[in-house]
């Protein structure tokens, strides 16, 4: 018997947001290596450089030294996101802990759900 499609769905979202990431297993471990590869070639790039002198959070948008912040990938490569430009932002380490695997998608659903408490 399967399951309706609108079901299977929610069971994935929902599994998206439970540690151990569930939807992991759906990209390509050589995906991740080459996009990681990537990474470390842009972290040396000018373009990067620039970004983290400006100082700025993408997050939380507030200003920091060079050295305190990290590279993001906004759509993290477990998810199948790239190491290209339009993906990749400079944010505190902070920020960068709490985006865990999420999207920015994802992390304004989280935001504006109710409280359980």
């Amino acid at each position: 018997m399967s399951v309706p499609l609108n079901k299977a769905i929610a069971r994935l979202v929902i599994r998206c947001y439970d540690p151990p990431m569930i939807v992991h297993g759906f990209v390509d471990k050589k995906h991740i290596q080459r996009e990681k590869e990537k990474a470390r070639q842009l972290k040396k790039s000018q373009w990067w450089k620039q970004k983290l002198a400006q100082g700025i959070c993408h997050y939380c948008g507030k200003g920091f030294a060079a050295k305190d912040l990290t590279m993001d990938h906004r759509t993290p490569m477990s998810r199948g996101g790239s190491s290209s430009k339009g993906n990749i932002v400079p944010c505190c380490k902070a920020c960068n802990s709490e985006k865990k695997y999420f999207t920015p998608v994802e992390m304004i659903l989280r935001e504006n759900e109710p409280s359980q408490s």
